[in-house]
């Protein structure tokens, strides 16, 4: 069986408000030249650009899908907010939460990002793909079922996994987030639910500034099913393998998961505006491949990577070929330009091995009773 790649061009029309970076502007904040938010449409188009060009996506099967309908995001969303934001798409934008501004038609180009999320997970929960990617935006994984956040409309992943568990698709869903940023989203709407495992690899204090903290591992049902691993800027390649090592794979084994949902960020690499953290795109490719290889031990291979954030224009197309190279066993490459580069930049032995004693105490951490948190 082949991987699918979910993508729509109407997502790359999704627009936000005048920003510069994360600043709204006004004040002293001086417009970009460039303009707007840094999730804009280009990391993504320019991604799918460069599998084009190499040939990567002839690889593919290349699909799009239907917009997630109401009732899918009612499962997830109150309908109060669904309201609001439907009747100010169909004015002229504006904003919901924080830092989520949209334009006219804003609300159906979200329902397309979590329908396009929704749909390859539905094809690979019933086994009519082997595994799939959804280029999906807007991203997902801030937003909480009342309050968008963090340029995420609507929760994609979250949706998706309560449709096709409403479906009867699935039972037991493990969720690994590698995004830079924490997904405190997906981890507040499953914690207190023991079906889902919510894992968050991130940039310690980050964003949101206020959550995140290894200590916070689920409530009730969900005591010990959400996993935080916070790691200190600078973490770099080495690293983030480690903690896939150390953490997330023996959390998803001991889970036994039916499918593994990525929430998949490059925003943790050396290039992006909104991180500190020194990964590359062979980091992205490695953990690919590691959790790839964790779906063919615990659950048949059903793997669905869902695209998150990632803010740097000229190097998220390496990071998603790579994964992509990964995900689907293609030997088509993308050379990654800056390799030698980043990798002189790496942390050096001493902070390294400091990363990795910071991360064995976590392994230790976790294999302790939870508490609630």
């Amino acid at each position: 069986m082949t991987t699918g790649f979910f993508f729509d061009e109407r997502c790359f029309w999704h627009s936000g408000g005048n920003y510069a970076l994360t600043l709204p502007v006004g004040d002293f904040v001086q417009p970009l030249a460039a303009g707007g938010l840094p999730e804009s449409p280009e990391t993504k188009r320019r991604l799918k650009n460069l599998m084009d060009v190499t040939g990567l996506s002839a690889e593919l099967d290349l699909r799009s899908a239907p917009a997630a309908t109401r009732e899918a995001l009612e499962r997830v969303h109150p309908a109060s907010l669904l309201d609001r934001f439907k009747e100010m798409s169909d004015a002229s934008g504006g904003e919901l939460g924080l830092r989520t501004p949209f334009g006219k038609g804003g609300y159906e180009v979200a329902a397309l990002s979590a329908g396009l999320a929704t749909e390859a997970v539905r094809a690979v929960a019933t086994g009519e793909l082997q595994n799939a990617y959804a280029l999906s935006r807007p991203p997902g994984h801030h937003c909480l079922p009342d309050w968008p956040n963090g340029f995420c409309l609507l929760a994609n992943i979250a949706i998706a996994i309560e449709t096709a568990q409403a479906a009867g698709l699935t039972k037991r869903v493990a969720v690994l987030d590698w995004d830079v940023h924490h997904g405190n989203g997906t981890e507040a709407i499953f914690y207190g639910r023991d079906d889902v495992l919510t894992i968050s690899l991130h940039q310690e204090k980050n964003y949101p500034l206020d959550t995140g903290d290894l200590e916070h591992r689920g409530k009730g049902a969900g005591l010990g099913h959400n996993i935080n691993i916070p790691l200190p800027p600078g973490a770099g390649h080495n690293s983030y393998l480690h903690a896939m090592e150390a953490i997330a794979l023996p959390a998803l084994a001991a889970f036994k998961p039916d499918i593994i949902i990525v929430a998949c960020g490059y925003d943790a690499s050396a290039f992006d505006p909104l991180s500190r953290m020194l990964a590359t795109a062979d980091t992205f490719r490695q953990m690919t491949h590691q959790v790839k290889q964790a779906a063919e031990q615990l659950c048949d291979g059903k793997l669905v990577l869902v695209h998150e954030g990632g803010y740097s224009e000229a190097y998220v197309p390496f990071c998603g070929h790579a994964t992509i190279e990964a995900l689907s066993g293609s030997a088509i490459p993308a050379p990654d330009p800056m390799a030698a580069s980043l990798n002189t930049r790496q942390p050096n032995a001493r902070v390294e091995a400091f990363f990795a004693t910071l991360i064995d105490e976590m392994a230790e951490f976790f294999a302790k009773p939870a508490q609630d948190g």
